[in-house]
């Protein structure tokens, strides 16, 4: 496990020593220039109109809309965070239908990531229930404040609290929260704030469960001694980003894009690969939202230790824990399930962790038919008649 977050990290270096350090901002409306002409060929209506040529492959009709979270917590000097703009700040979200008694589905996503990566589940799971996914803050679609956060409460609390004003926006209570990877973190890190709110908890391959041992943090520790881990430990502390390497490129920012995501869900996949209509519109899809200004990204290095060790891991607070959970992860997801059956140790609510065949860490694309099975499962309390006589689905294994 911590080999491979070395390994990761090395790769990240690796990377960025071959980039330009451009950091050209996108511009918030259309430019009078031609995209062709631009170091960096995005803008905010390349993003929206990407999402939406990506979710085309959705049958299930949606409402996309910006909902509207004002420009700071009620009654904070802090705006979204230490920001001196007052202008209001807009969480891009989509709603799909669904059937009037359906429960509420929230989904977040992952670090660098936004809402469309679930196109491949938003049917399967409109079925059954109410399907909202957002970009959080800072991401995809989304507002991108300046990111002036200068400590991991004040990065932890940009996400929560934002959410907290999305969810007082919507009008929503008693829903489901599933967040994949960091997304995870942000969604157990809600929960264990504003618990009356959530009725299940699904962290697919959440970050933040793993503490760091005195075993890896020698093998760190090492790890910097030599010249690549003083590069990369340099640039983690100095807030390098895998976007600010797209963003570096310019014009062949969309190449590597591209090459990146035929590779991981193409050749180097877990489960079921891409088709060239999906690879094309996800690439497209990836590279604006990864394109576009720096600003939620920022967030690595006050969440993250240099080696991938959340700073305040959710571990630590598993004895807090007041929403019954449901943990799950692919089989081959590099992040390690043994923190969360740690956890389960401690907690004094139900706690199930659930295994998936033929999946990383993107489990939901990877093997999409048999995360849904997973889900569904993890609600059986909600969508099926006779919860308590269902069995684990076949494939699917408890750890």
């Amino acid at each position: 496990m911590n080999l491979l977050r070395l390994r990761l990290s090395s790769r990240m270096a690796q990377e960025s020593s071959s980039s330009a350090t451009a950091t050209t901002t996108v511009a918030k409306t259309r430019s009078l220039w031609p995209s062709v002409l631009r170091w960096i060929p995005s803008s905010t209506d390349h993003i929206i109109a990407s999402e939406k040529r990506l979710l085309s492959l959705v049958k299930t009709p949606y409402v996309q809309e910006q909902v509207n979270i004002g420009s700071g917590p009620p009654g904070s000097k802090i705006r979204w965070f230490r920001s001196t703009s007052s202008e209001p700040r807009f969480i891009n979200t989509v709603t799909f239908n669904s059937k009037d008694d359906s429960p509420t589905l929230v989904m977040v996503h992952g670090y660098g990531a936004s809402q469309g990566l679930f196109f491949r589940n938003f049917d399967a799971l409109a079925s059954r229930f109410r399907v909202i996914a957002i970009d959080q803050l800072g991401w995809g679609g989304s507002s991108r404040p300046d990111f002036t956060c200068k400590s991991t409460e004040e990065t932890e609390a940009w996400f929560i609290d934002s959410f907290e004003e999305w969810r007082k926006a919507k009008n929503l209570s008693n829903f489901i929260l599933l967040g994949h990877s960091f997304g995870g973190y942000v969604a157990a890190k809600y929960a264990l704030k504003h618990p009356e709110h959530i009725k299940h908890l699904i962290l697919v391959g959440p970050v933040g469960f793993t503490p760091e041992s005195d075993a890896a943090s020698e093998r760190i520790t090492q790890f910097t001694a030599t010249w690549k881990g003083a590069v990369l430990k340099h640039l983690w502390e100095s807030n390098f980003t895998p976007m600010k390497l797209i963003r570096g490129l310019g014009p062949w920012g969309p190449n590597l894009v591209k090459k990146y995501t035929s590779a991981r869900f193409g050749s180097y996949s877990t489960g079921t690969v891409l088709t060239d209509e999906e690879s094309r519109l996800l690439s497209d899809y990836f590279y604006h939202t990864s394109a576009a200004k720096a600003s939620g990204e920022l967030c690595l290095k006050y969440i993250f230790a240099f080696g991938a060790f959340a700073r305040m891991p959710l571990l630590h607070r598993a004895s807090n824990w007041k929403v019954p959970t449901t943990f799950i992860y692919g089989h081959e997801d590099w992040m390690n399930y043994q923190g969360a059956q740690e956890a389960r140790k401690h907690m004094k609510v139900p706690c199930e962790i659930i295994r998936v065949p033929q999946g990383g860490h993107y489990v939901f694309i990877d093997n999409s038919n048999d995360f849904h099975s997973a889900v569904f499962h993890a609600c059986r309390r909600f969508i099926s008649p006779e919860p308590d006589n269902e069995s684990l689905p076949e494939g699917l294994t408890s750890a």
